[in-house]
């Protein structure tokens, strides 16, 4: 991505179709000048000015609202117009040639908000924040969004970055100055620090972590074999009869996908073929992309009909952990449970500590164990069903805090190991750049254009 700012870029700021308004969004050193040229004059700074947009014979092309910001005072922090006219397609796509024609080109996506981050405007979380907040699925994500651009996470990571930062400069102040007699090797304050350190880093974690849950969602597969009622739970789930129910085995024979919302987690949810040995062809490849989505899965529900084998459901669940693909999480479901004589007790469904499963009973046809199930889900993702300091993150956050988090730890087994003071500040800069990495003070023009290119065009 291009990072020249001596270019004047322009850009429908407004989505496509027709509506009441449309914006066309300019920013550069030609404002001034396209202004003048288009609305006749210069409109006095932040105010929204009634104006009549002319094209280059004079004509009218529309009339609507000029507002100019003169720089800095602006969101990239250069000159910026904002032309609103009407939202008729043909019409302001008139304005933006006209604003071409002028000397401006057509903006990169993401652009205005790149501008603002070199210009020191926003910062790296805050510039992600934009594009999260127009893509936010749920309440909770846009009240994080909105958290993170107020700079409420670039804030935590600035306060735990000032710690590791100001550990860093005293031992090296030690190291550089033995003549000050500091005995830093023995000094309280290095391990209250780092224990500080490494809280604080654990802490904004788990924010971090339901911030990229609320933003990235998971991807929830139901799997089992055929008439293990997948379908009644996706139903269920979706609280509207998404999937195809019948007494019939197979009838689902591709992967069925919807999106949903529980309690503001974003979910992605499959319906997917039963799993079984089959010839019939159709059969045999919904198998195959059965296999395939549980091999992408987050959270893998398992189901297994228990009201055909109460006794022997230990053993299917087995045969079907055996050809599952994937490292997500399973949780085996025991199904049809209202078509028992006897409920099973705590005694036939449990289960051993080092499984690699948990085990739940339920009713996809009654609804009896929906609620459970649902706790069970968030409480794998980490959800805490809260707004309060919740913001949005991605997985580069969380990585860098993975970094950052891990490079105190070693830090700290250094200087317990072998006193090494030098080892622990090298760590340090390490965990301090990390950290940096999340607001942008350090990253490369590839992280930017991987960032801002998936932008909207206007931002």
């Amino acid at each position: 991505m291009a990072h020249g700012s001596k270019d004047t870029i322009a850009a429908i700021a407004t989505p496509a179709g027709k509506g009441g308004i449309g914006v066309v969004r300019v920013s550069g050193p030609l404002v001034a000048e396209i202004a003048v040229k288009v609305l006749g004059k210069l409109p006095k700074p932040r105010v929204a000015t009634f104006s009549t947009f002319s094209d280059s014979d004079g004509q009218n092309i529309d009339h609507g609202l000029g507002l100019y910001f003169p720089a800095p005072h602006s969101f990239t922090g250069e000159d910026v117009l904002e032309l609103q006219g009407h939202g008729g397609p043909i019409v302001i796509d008139l304005l933006l040639q006209r604003t071409l024609e002028l000397g401006a080109r057509i903006a990169n996506p993401g652009e205005f908000s790149l501008r603002a981050f070199l210009n020191d405007k926003i910062d790296l979380t805050q510039a992600e924040a934009i594009a999260d907040l127009i893509n936010s699925s749920s309440k909770q994500a846009a009240k994080g969004a909105i958290n993170s651009l107020q700079g409420e996470f670039s804030a935590r990571v600035n306060a735990l970055d000032k710690k590791v930062v100001g550990l860093r400069l005293f031992i090296e102040a030690a190291i550089d100055f033995p003549e000050e007699e500091i005995d830093f090797l023995q000094n309280d304050r290095i391990g209250q620090s780092i224990k500080e350190i490494q809280e604080g880093l654990n802490a904004c974690l788990g924010q971090t972590r339901q911030g990229a849950v609320l933003n990235d969602g998971i991807s929830l597969v139901l799997a089992g074999k055929p008439n293990a009622g997948k379908s009644s739970l996706m139903n269920a789930l979706c609280g509207k009869d998404t999937a195809i129910v019948t007494d019939h085995a197979g009838t689902t024979r591709d992967v069925l996908t919807e999106k949903i919302q529980m309690d503001g987690i974003p979910i992605n949810l499959f319906d997917t073929a039963g799993l079984r040995e089959t010839d019939n062809p159709v059969e045999k490849e919904g198998v195959k992309r059965a296999l395939e989505e549980t091999g992408r899965a987050d959270i893998v529900l398992l189901l297994v009909d228990v009201s055909d084998c109460r006794e022997a459901w230990r053993d299917e669940v087995n045969d079907l952990l055996s050809i599952i693909e994937g490292q997500g999480t399973v949780v085996v479901l025991l199904n049809k449970t209202d078509l028992l004589e006897q409920p099973l007790s705590e005694k036939h469904t449990h289960v051993a500590t080092d499984s690699n499963w948990s085990v739940l009973q339920i009713s996809a046809k009654t609804r009896e164990g929906i609620l459970e199930l649902k706790t069970t889900i968030k409480q794998i993702v980490g959800y805490v069903d809260t707004s309060e300091g919740v913001v949005l993150a991605r997985r580069r956050h969380i990585h860098a805090l993975e970094k950052a988090s891990e490079a105190v730890e070693r830090g700290r087994v250094q200087l317990a190991t072998y006193m090494a003071g030098e080892l622990l500040a090298e760590e340090l800069k390490i965990a301090h750049e990390s950290l940096c990495e999340i607001t942008g003070e350090f990253s490369s023009d590839d992280l930017l254009g991987e960032i801002f290119s998936s932008f909207c065009i206007g931002k």
